[in-house]
């Protein structure tokens, strides 16, 4: 059976604690997920704040080619008429094809935190569903502690649902917004729940008991068929279903189809995505998709997987995207690296000797701290220059940064760039608030006569994190970027002791990759002859 997903990411997981993103962020996540084959990506409450507004003006751009998306907002304030509420008008505005609204079904909450009365309540309801049902959205409703309600005030709860369901509401979800019912009980609502009501049915729960996987599977079961959730789990306090094992468990475990099993092997890569996006680590026992999902240690364990490996593994991890790994020996496989290749269309140009010798190199980057899961432009510059060993651009003879700060005054750095190019030597030099800005503007300023195409290259985020933090203040830092030009944005990677070093070298590698494929666009660019043997 087909079930379907819906992503709120972008929404709910962003009042997880320490989870922000920038509105570029949300536009790079919601175009991963689209790819990835998410039914609906809920962006943001456009009636919240200007952060999502924006998002929903700048979404018009983006190029959806499966995914709903989706605007956030509740039903109309008790005071107002639906048409003049600003938050009802701010979804229309939004201009989705979807809008998800959520109502009340408590009767607690509807006494007590709207102090207005119950068929009053019923009334925002209808009266919201109607509305955007006339300006032609498909409309979600969400059944805000429809649980709790249940549990409190069943005849109540089921008739809010009946008021959004007789007011034309396409999805009927029900939100266990405390995350505190046990999943037995959860079952047999949503159970009860499918009997009386005809159309889908969907299920939002929360993990506050530790059981949200388990009540998205358990509502399934019971008849729902839509799913909401965010990939690796965030959320407020602690945190949403994680989408990532539910979307898993559906397709491996119950026969279901969310992604596709073709799709589902890119699970590990999007949730490493996400993370690196949100400056977050991928948690490594992380069901599914972290590191140590199929990390074996134990040395009865190690040599029973090196013959079957389902006998300490639930899944083969290729399912998934991920891979299995032998502690200490730190065994990888080919087919992760494969599979990069055939996702950038590169695979056909590499044989399995060049394959191999790709694999070693990953595999001793990684071990230096170098992930490559959210650099996908590091990934690319590393295949290209297996491809073209003796290509080489410019060779950087040296760089210096220095940082200076008068008193009253804001600090400035200066930069300067040595380099050797075919055409001679060259140099650069640039001042600018930050070292990492001048660095770029010298080292993009100095190829600029020889390589104009760099010059288009544009810093769109920065993010540093610590990966060896008991070492203090000389821990190693694993530097991100993500970068944008006129064809596409991709991210590069760098690793040090040093930020400045670690930034140098992710920004080389962005400057070498823009070269490198414009020399696959056009013989413009012309490369450095190798030196002479003799």
């Amino acid at each position: 059976m087909k079930i379907a997903t819906f992503d709120t990411t972008l929404r709910d997981g962003t009042q997880g604690e320490a989870v922000s993103y920038s509105v570029d962020d949300k536009l790079l996540i919601a175009a991963k997920l689209d790819e990835f084959g998410i039914d609906y990506i809920e962006g943001g409450w456009p009636g919240s704040n200007p952060k999502d507004r924006e998002f929903f003006e700048r979404a018009r751009e983006l190029t959806l080619s499966h995914a709903k998306l989706t605007a956030f907002g509740s039903t109309r304030l008790a005071r107002n008429k639906v048409e003049d509420d600003t938050n009802v008008r701010m979804l229309i505005e939004a201009d989705t094809p979807t809008v998800a609204i959520f109502g009340k079904t408590w009767d607690f909450h509807v006494t007590r935190a709207l102090g207005i009365g119950l068929d009053d309540n019923l009334a925002l309801i209808s009266d919201t569903v109607s509305y955007l049902k006339a300006h032609g959205r498909e409309v979600v409703y969400d059944a805000e502690h429809f649980f709790d309600g249940y549990e409190a005030n069943p005849d109540y709860a089921l008739r809010t649902l009946e008021a959004a369901h007789r007011a034309g509401a396409d999805v009927l979800c029900l939100c266990d917004t405390n995350g505190g019912t046990l999943t037995p009980r959860l079952q047999e609502i949503v159970a009860e729940v499918r009997r009386r009501f005809d159309g889908v049915i969907g299920i939002h729960p929360h993990n506050d008991s530790d059981l949200g996987v388990a009540n998205a599977l358990a509502a399934v079961q019971a008849g729902a068929t839509h799913v909401q959730g965010c990939l690796n789990g965030y959320g407020e306090r602690c945190g949403n279903a994680n989408l990532a094992s539910v979307i898993a468990n559906l397709e491996l475990k119950l026969g279901h189809t969310t992604v596709g099993r073709e799709r589902l092997r890119q699970l590990t890569s999007v949730c490493a995505y996400i993370a690196d996006l949100a400056n977050l680590p991928l948690r490594s026992d992380q069901p599914f998709v972290g590191r140590s999902a199929f990390a074996h240690k134990g040395g009865i364990h190690v040599a029973a997987v090196l013959k079957d490996s389902a006998t300490y593994e639930h899944i083969q991890p290729e399912l998934v995207g991920n891979r299995q790994r032998v502690l200490v020996s730190d065994l990888s496989g080919r087919g992760n690296i494969l599979y990069k290749l055939e996702q950038q269309g590169l695979a056909s140009r590499l044989d399995a000797d060049a394959r191999r010798a790709l694999l070693e190199r990953v595999k001793q980057l990684e071990y230096e701290g170098y992930e490559f899961e959210a650099a996908e432009g590091s990934f690319e510059l590393i295949v290209r220059q297996a491809l073209q060993p003796d290509a080489s651009f410019f060779e950087v003879d040296g760089y210096e940064v220095t940082l200076r700060s008068a008193a009253g005054d804001e600090p400035r750095a200066t930069a300067t760039v040595s380099l050797r190019t075919a055409a001679g030597p060259l140099a650069g030099s640039a001042t600018s608030h930050g070292p990492f800005n001048a660095l770029h503007e010298a080292l993009c300023g100095a190829l600029a006569t020889v390589h104009p195409e760099v010059g288009s290259i544009r810093l769109t985020d920065y993010k540093v994190r610590v990966l060896d933090s008991y070492k203090g203040s000389a821990a190693k830092v694993r530097v991100l970027i993500e970068w944008a030009n006129q064809h596409r944005a991709f991210a590069t990677v760098g690793v040090s002791d040093n930020v400045i070093e670690a930034s140098w070298r992710a920004l080389l590698d962005a400057v070498l990759l823009e070269l490198m494929r414009a020399s696959d666009r056009s013989t413009a660019a012309a490369p450095l002859e190798p030196a002479s043997a003799n």
